[in-house]
């Protein structure tokens, strides 16, 4: 019998319950070893101050790995208490430079629309359709090129959007004082952490430590959020059109990465069992996929296969797929 999508999001409620002592287990095997680093990025810098530098990419991961746990506090996956799930997600938010209840509305927005061409614009990537685009002045065009050029895509962006704009409620002017609230007092809470670990390593040494570790979370999150749903054979479609366990299942990918990665990145890859139902905990889903092996080969994507996503940039609503800039030329001619 053959299943679709919103059965596939029947079947995977049976997933959805957490466990408390795991929980706390993923949290503690990710925490110790990240403040383990830390104290021997701190003892190295005694010795060089760019001998840390060794330790940023290991650092930066478990960065990463925290980050998917403040994610599944805000789907309420993590532990079974939400208090619990809150403050825990509003520390971690200190540690990844995210203000956790704001970041949960803006998130809770992008899986309510994910996929529908007419609610883009919150908590997503800026995805043009080809007609879009060429309606766009020379600037317009331009300015979306610039953004979506690599470089700024997966450097200069996280980088800006962890510092910077994380530091200010951009957007969030609609939802009353929470997102001031919840950025504000994020705020205050890295400035007390930034204080106490200057107070103790000194100013120089403390941005050598902490600044490749956020470059280097920052940039490998927003490529993990991209080739989520950025890829060839994604799904789109207007308001009208548009279905939730649809847009869940195909327009989200299955990043088969190996298992350490897939560790590391708290199996935020299988992404489109999370977008079906997002309240399964992290550590429940290759449960789930193990139980369903018939769902590995929707929306697939291998390590390898996941860089070509990179040149893709715009919605091709004719032939249903993400194209590159280069696919504009048969437009043109």
């Amino acid at each position: 019998m053959t299943v679709g999508p919103h059965g596939w999001k029947l079947r995977l409620n049976a997933y959805k319950t957490p466990n408390d002592q795991r929980a706390a287990f993923e949290l503690a095997v990710t925490v110790l070893p990240l403040v383990a680093l830390w104290a021997a990025m701190w003892l190295m810098a005694g010795v060089s101050p760019w001998l840390p530098a060794l330790l940023a990419v290991p650092s930066g991961a478990l960065l990463v790995r925290l980050f998917m746990i403040q994610h599944d506090c805000g789907h309420n996956a993590f532990f079974s208490s939400r208090n619990a799930n809150d403050w825990t997600g509003r520390v971690l938010g200190v540690l990844t430079l995210t203000p956790y209840d704001f970041w949960r509305h803006s998130h809770a927005m992008h899986h309510a629309g994910s996929g529908n061409l007419d609610r883009r614009g919150m908590g997503d990537i800026d995805t043009l359709t080809i007609d879009e685009y060429l309606a766009r002045s020379r600037w317009g065009r331009l300015k979306y090129r610039m953004y979506r050029h690599p470089l700024v895509m997966f450097g200069l962006g996280p980088t800006f959007l962890f510092l910077l704009q994380h530091r200010l409620p951009v957007g969030g002017a609609r939802l009353g004082r929470m997102p001031w609230l919840s950025t504000m007092l994020t705020n205050l809470g890295i400035a007390a952490f930034f204080a106490f670990v200057i107070s103790l390593l000194g100013l120089s040494t403390f941005l050598l430590l902490y600044l490749p570790m956020i470059v280097i979370g920052a940039s490998v999150g927003v490529w993990l959020f991209y080739v989520q749903h950025q890829f060839e054979q994604t799904y789109w479609e207007r308001d009208i059109d548009w279905s939730h366990p649809d847009a869940a299942l195909h327009g989200s990918s299955f990043y088969d990465l190996p298992r350490w990665l897939m560790w590391l990145t708290g199996n935020i890859g299988i992404h489109h069992l999370h977008h079906l139902s997002s309240r399964i905990p992290f550590y429940r889903l290759p449960e789930a996929l193990a139980d369903y092996p018939e769902l590995r080969s929707i929306g697939r994507l291998t390590l390898w296969q996941s860089l070509a996503c990179v040149r893709l940039t715009l919605w091709d609503s004719g032939s249903h797929q993400m194209v590159p800039f280069a696919a504009l030329t048969h437009r043109t001619a």
